[in-house]
């Protein structure tokens, strides 16, 4: 679906109300990560197994991540962003 202006811009995906934007900062190992989340926290985000084998995630990578409800300090990677969406992404000032 194009916006009409031409300058190319993809239509990302934004997070959901439970979602938030996080660069992975370290691997962990176990389908783990740590993720420095847009609201100023570290946690530990796990890769849901439809993600595992599909989508290779590395450390800078930019992630949306949905915290745990009853542990806020974990969640799970909901999205990964290719390199050019997440240079898109601090280009319209969504990303720190």
């Amino acid at each position: 679906m194009s916006n009409g202006d031409g300058g190319g811009r993809n239509d990302l995906r934004m997070p959901d109300d439970d979602e938030v934007f996080a660069e992975v900062v370290e691997m962990l190992g176990a389908n783990r990560v740590r993720v420095r989340c847009a609201d100023g926290k570290e946690r530990t985000a796990r890769i849901p197994g439809r993600m595992q084998k599909r989508v290779w995630i590395r450390e800078d990578d930019i992630v949306l991540v949905e915290p745990w409800d009853w542990q806020d300090e974990k969640g799970d990677i909901a999205w990964r962003y290719e390199k050019s969406e997440a240079e898109q992404l601090r280009e319209e000032g969504h990303l720190q």
